[in-house]
């Protein structure tokens, strides 16, 4: 156990070198940290994050109507069943969407399994049952199941590229339950911006104006099928447009806030099938209206006076420079599959957050100062190794941390603290093993090594079954609970390391320069 070959010895020394570099952003000035993050993600540079509790900000808990997404569905299929039944001349009556399906009527009996089978189509995810002459097209518990779990998921990427745009650093984004987002922003203490983003869906879309309905069919609600009436943002009133869409807001690759005639306007750009379709649209109806659709809003209704055809346009309406800001934001960042409703708000002051790592730092110092007076009291100079070990022991705690950029929070303080304690006990254990062959009158030599080969099997038992335990509360626990168990996992695996080797190295290279008479124990 004493002898020590060159390659190991050097290793520990690269390990702990490497340790002292990872760590050592945590201590410099913020602006030399800030020119290090262009950095590659394995260079030193990063630091620890700090979590809500601690650097203060604000927590939203919101919820996926999903429900959208399947009546959008349901009104998606609604117009496909009318172009079906039509292109197969079968007659109908009284088409509508009902739960989670449309029914309709058919005219004559006859027709009926050819109106089935024009329903189902090549359509996998529906299903058709008829009652006489009236038909049911049904989505399957499957296909329900799996929009709502696409529509959580996509709204959780969306909802990161939108925070992420608005230069909110280190937010935490997490699922919870089936449809619930959990949403940190530290060092955010006011987040109504952040709120308007999130509570707009974004969904952009452009589509023809019908000009042949009057604005007493509007007021009357006449308006023939395939025609949508919705609000006109821009001049007020409403607004008939067709419900077939032109060109949809997906086909977006760019859009920025910019200034038209001394007016803020937004500049988009489309993806080569979107400036494809926008150029064949715009080249076809020179001289009529088309609308700027933004969720179920007209915000721009102007009129093609010539073929666009270098795929980018301009969308103008009465925005200030902040609103052209946030709606360039928000169609760069995509659209929400479905809205979004804040069930919970809570907003943590920076006050609260310095006052919590002020008692943190008070914790880790009174717990450090009593493991060294301890040790250095009952060990000597091997309790001062000790506490050399347990010092390297906390750098890899915060190398560790800031190379995984894993987020500190109170509960995580916990874990450092209790990691402070437990850190020592491997070399408490090699000690007194020591002391229990020093009573038997054995030489330095023979002491030395029993304490670490007779201690090591008790050392991994009860180390490994700490770890088994921070896995367990890392893979069931939430938020703070995985903070603890990850700072104490780091922190146990790092002691094995300096308790073993680092402490056992300093020891051997003290044996051969002094060649003691005696263990100093």
């Amino acid at each position: 156990m004493l002898q020590f070959p060159r390659w190991k010895t050097i290793s520990i020394i690269v390990a702990c070198l490497l340790g002292f570099i990872y760590a050592a952003p945590n201590v410099l000035p913020r602006s030399v940290t800030e020119r290090m993050e262009g950095l590659p993600s394995w260079l030193p540079g990063r630091t620890i994050s700090l979590g809500l509790d601690l650097q203060g900000g604000s927590h939203l808990l919101l919820q996926v109507d999903s429900r959208a997404v399947i009546q959008e569905r349901l009104n998606g299929l609604l117009d496909e069943m009318r172009t079906r039944l039509r292109t197969a001349n079968i007659g109908y009556l009284d088409l509508r969407v009902e739960g989670n399906g449309v029914v309709f009527t058919v005219r004559e009996a006859t027709q009926v399994a050819r109106a089935q089978e024009a329903a189902r189509a090549t359509e996998t995810d529906l299903v058709t049952a008829a009652d006489g002459t009236r038909v049911t097209v049904a989505l399957t518990d499957a296909a329900v199941l799996a929009r709502r779990r696409q529509a959580v998921e996509q709204s959780i990427e969306i909802v990161r590229r939108r925070v992420d745009e608005t230069g909110t650093r280190e937010p935490l984004i997490q699922r919870q339950g089936e449809d619930r987002i959990v949403l940190q922003l530290p060092g955010i203490d006011d987040p109504e911006r952040v709120k308007r983003l999130l509570g707009q869906t974004a969904k952009l879309s452009f589509r023809f104006v019908d000009e042949t309905v009057g604005p007493q069919d509007l007021a009357q609600g006449r308006v023939p099928a395939g025609i949508e009436v919705l609000p006109n943002a821009d001049r007020g009133g409403l607004i008939a447009v067709q419900r077939r869409v032109m060109v949809s807001g997906d086909t977006l690759v760019d859009s920025q806030p910019s200034f038209q005639n001394g007016q803020p306007v937004v500049s988009f750009r489309f993806d080569s099938i979107g400036a494809r379709r926008f150029a064949d649209a715009t080249r076809d109806n020179v001289g009529r209206a088309f609308a700027i659709v933004l969720d179920d809003r007209v915000i721009s209704a102007p009129v093609i006076r010539e073929p666009i055809l270098g795929g980018s346009g301009v969308i103008s309406g009465s925005f200030t420079t902040q609103a052209a800001s946030d709606l360039a934001l928000l169609l760069r960042a995509g659209a929400l599959p479905a809205p979004l409703t804040v069930l919970e708000e809570r907003t943590v002051g920076p006050g609260l957050g310095a006052d919590s790592i002020a008692a943190g730092e008070i914790a880790s110092i009174a717990g450090l100062g009593l493991v060294v007076v301890l040790m250095v009291v009952g060990y000597g100079l091997f309790g001062v190794f000790a506490i050399i070990a347990l010092l390297i022991n906390m750098v890899f705690i915060f190398a560790f941390m800031s190379l995984l950029q894993a987020t500190l929070t109170l509960p995580g303080i916990a874990g450092i603290v209790l990691s402070i304690g437990m850190a020592v006990d491997a070399n408490v254990l090699i000690y007194e093993r020591m002391r229990e062959e020093m009573r038997a009158g054995r030489s330095v030599m023979a002491i030395i090594d029993a304490g670490y080969s007779r201690a090591m099997s008790a050392i991994v038992d009860s180390n490994i079954t700490s770890l088994i335990a921070c896995l367990l509360l890392y893979a069931f626990g939430t938020g703070p609970v995985r903070g603890f168990a990850v700072t104490l996992g780091v922190g146990i695996t790092a002691s094995m390391f300096t308790a073993i080797m680092v402490t056992r190295l300093m020891i051997v290279t003290w044996m051969r320069r002094t060649r003691p008479k005696a263990v100093p124990i």
